[in-house]
């Protein structure tokens, strides 16, 4: 690939982590979500907004830290929900939606790095690459930003 090639897939990919194209961004669907709903399960819905932030959370911190980390372990599929159908603390939503957008910008800076090869195979891995991970990570967020977005309007509390 040439590099102006490389440097417009990484606005690319900065871009997509972002969510202003195709979908609202997790801020906009996340912010002043009622404190009395984040535990609470809509019908047919199979979570609460607190499993799915904190499985958002958690996922994109385990991809983020398999991205950056040598020494990386994989987690038991049971460590990517939390235990909890509510957030065990007041505080907790708060910290969990802070460090989901945290580590969301980590990632969107490790992709933007030029130091960054998107192409290299992560050398503790199988065959993954920055550049899989990253679109990992949009897919993944997508998928349960939207479960996010309708379990919100199944509840009634969706102001656009």
């Amino acid at each position: 690939m040439r590099p102006t090639d490389v440097k417009a897939l990484r606005r690319h990919l900065a871009k997509l982590l972002d969510w202003e194209d195709a979908h609202l961004n997790y801020a906009s669907i996340l912010a002043g979500w009622p404190a009395r709903l984040r535990g609470a399960r809509a019908r047919g819905a199979a979570h609460t907004a607190w499993q799915l932030l904190e499985h958002l959370r958690i996922c994109q911190r385990d991809i983020l830290d398999f991205c950056r980390d040598s020494d990386y372990r994989e987690m038991s599929m049971a460590a990517y929900w939390p235990r909890t159908p509510a957030p065990p603390t007041p505080a907790a939503w708060s910290r969990s939606l802070r460090a989901f957008g945290r580590e969301l910008k980590a990632m969107r800076r490790l992709v933007a790095s030029p130091r960054t090869d998107l192409f290299a195979r992560i050398p503790w891995g199988d065959g993954q690459t920055i550049l899989r991970e990253a679109l990992l990570v949009a897919d993944h967020n997508a998928y349960h930003l939207g479960q996010l977005l309708l379990l919100r309007r199944l509840h009634g509390a969706w102001r656009p």
